[in-house]
């Protein structure tokens, strides 16, 4: 009970004071929205085009798919079934399928689920209300009634509805992305009706935007929860404000296009930065793939919009300084990125992982040590893990977190990293860091680590200074590296048939192969292994040599 106490104090402590009255405010105040009207709403005359990357949802039997995980959707119940996980109810009142790879196929399913979501889903009530799934799900609707000859009333009036809800519990107790989102959905809506509630929605929503697109991206273009999936999120509904005030010629949006054109860019180099040599992105903090839209899929939409990259030029060293992370490379084949940053925004750690310290590596174009992934949210076991030290190529200490992550979306008190440097030389680039996420341990342990990269060797130094029981570094690979044989300190990896990767421990007073799990998108788990080299003192030396 005091441990929870003191998790609850740590946590809450970092919130702004807004976010705890609206909490408490949105407790017990709830949406109050106006019946459904009978009469016809004109709309602006504009058709929505652009990239799409979510594959077909709905299908004809009545199945549904989100998440790799599929159900009969026959049953009215199953808008608010919690025998799904929560995120699985959430993409279902999303409405992604509306807006998803040969959607036009399917305009009838399509119209038939509008139809029965209303009905069966009465205002402000169940999980379809909440603001988040509201957002999405607007913007969808938005989308795809732009494209239609003829748009029932009731769905615009349905929609009018939504957006009324919406704006009555927006998510300043939550802020960080779910506020983007909130804020795009209220441009959309109100760009696309002709009506005094549309010039409404449509300022608070401009109002948000002028006030989250310069406090969520940093000035070094990343998206501030520092998370590689989450960055597209977000630089994709950058995009799509970009790209609607192309389309229907609105002169506020119009106003501030310019100024998001230029983040945009910014954010375009940060998402190369921090992507492999495969062209997919790291797994720092909460990414996986399958949720975001691929980078080839952003980058073709920038495109389309006459957006290309900041710094284009190749660099091989690059330091996102207001991100804290740190991309190295040789070569196009291979790279080197680390995290000495922050677990994010201190009142929205959310999708922060403790994973302070750890890196990813990929050599001859294929990923080789590799952060966990995500495979689910909420509160579980599992969901827990994969936020763990354990769990990312860092030093863990005493089984401890380096920063206390709990809850599903929480994260109270958090490893800091100080004395970064970064050297770049001719034969070889030198990275140094140290955090103190250990201190509040009762050996105050301070944990300090470098990279040494070049052209064929990586050597990884750890050394901890305080008093520990228990100490060990962790490297988790990638599922196609296999061990191939370990004698003595040593170990040899396979990457394909042909490259082959040394690894050479010292200072350790043993070795040990770990059956690990490799999460590369939800409800998905790829079988691996961990190395877990425990330390004989306070330094091991870790050399791979390829």
């Amino acid at each position: 009970m005091i441990s929870k106490a003191k998790k609850i104090f740590h946590t809450v402590k970092y919130l702004q004071f807004k976010q705890i009255c609206f909490r408490v405010y949105y407790r017990f105040k709830r949406p109050s929205v106006k019946e459904l009207g009978s009469g016809s709403i004109p709309v602006q005359e504009w058709t929505w085009s652009s990239p799409v990357y979510n594959r077909q949802s709905l299908f004809d039997d009545n199945k549904i798919r989100f998440l790799s995980a599929e159900a009969c959707s026959r049953s009215s119940h199953i808008w608010n079934d919690h025998s799904f996980e929560k995120l699985w109810l959430y993409n279902l009142h999303y409405f992604d399928d509306l807006n998803s790879i040969d959607c036009s196929n399917r305009a009838d399913l399509q119209k038939a689920f509008i139809q029965r979501w209303i009905e069966e889903n009465p205002a402000c009530k169940g999980v379809g209300w909440e603001p988040y799934p509201i957002s999405l799900r607007i913007v969808n609707w938005v989308k795809w009634m732009s494209k239609q000859k003829d748009v029932n009333s009731l769905w615009i009036q349905s929609l009018i509805q939504q957006a009324d809800a919406l704006s009555q519990q927006l998510e300043y107790h939550i802020l960080g992305n779910h506020l983007f989102a909130n804020a795009k959905a209220l441009v959309f809506i109100g760009c696309f009706l002709n009506s005094a509630a549309s010039e409404r929605f449509l300022k608070l929503g401009l109002r948000l935007l002028d006030r989250e697109v310069p406090e969520q991206f940093l000035k070094d273009g990343g998206h501030f929860e520092l998370s590689p999936m989450y960055h597209q999120i977000v630089l994709w509904d950058l995009l799509d404000l970009i790209c609607l005030a192309e389309i229907c010629q609105n002169d506020e949006l119009l106003e501030r296009s310019m100024e998001w054109r230029t983040i945009a860019e910014g954010a375009l180099h940060w998402l190369a930065t921090m992507s492999h040599p495969d062209g997919e992105i790291s797994f720092f903090n909460d990414s996986t793939f399958g949720v975001a839209p691929k980078n080839h899929i952003i980058q073709q939409y920038a495109k389309k919009l006459g957006i290309e990259r900041k710094n284009v030029q190749r660099k091989y060293a690059v330091h996102l300084v207001d991100s804290g992370y740190i991309s190295l490379a040789n070569n196009a084949s291979d790279k080197l990125i680390v995290d000495v940053g922050t677990v994010g925004p201190n009142y929205q750690p959310g999708h922060a992982h403790a994973d302070t310290l750890s890196f990813e590596l990929s050599l001859f174009n294929k990923r080789v040590f590799v952060n966990s992934g995500i495979s689910e949210y909420g509160t579980g076991k599992e969901r827990q893990f994969q936020r763990s030290t354990s769990a990312h190529n860092t030093v863990v200490v005493d089984d401890k977190d380096s920063s206390e992550v709990w809850a599903g979306f929480r994260v109270a008190r958090r490893a800091l990293t100080k004395n970064i440097e970064l050297k770049n030389e001719e034969n070889s680039k030198l990275i140094f860091a140290e955090h103190d996420g250990y201190m509040r341990l009762p050996g105050k342990v301070i944990h300090r680590r470098s990279w040494d990269y070049s052209e064929n060797e990586l050597i990884v130094k750890d050394n901890v200074s305080g008093n520990f029981t228990k100490c060990s570094a962790h490297f988790l690979l990638h599922p196609e590296v296999s061990i191939v044989e370990l004698k003595n300190n040593e170990l040899l990896l396979r990457v394909n048939d042909s490259k082959k990767i040394t690894a050479t421990f010292y200072n350790v007073k043993y070795i040990l192969i770990e059956k690990a799990y490799w999460y590369p998108s939800f409800g998905v788990s790829m079988v691996t292994n961990r190395i877990v080299v425990e330390f004989e003192s306070s330094e091991v030396i870790s050399k791979f040599r390829w």
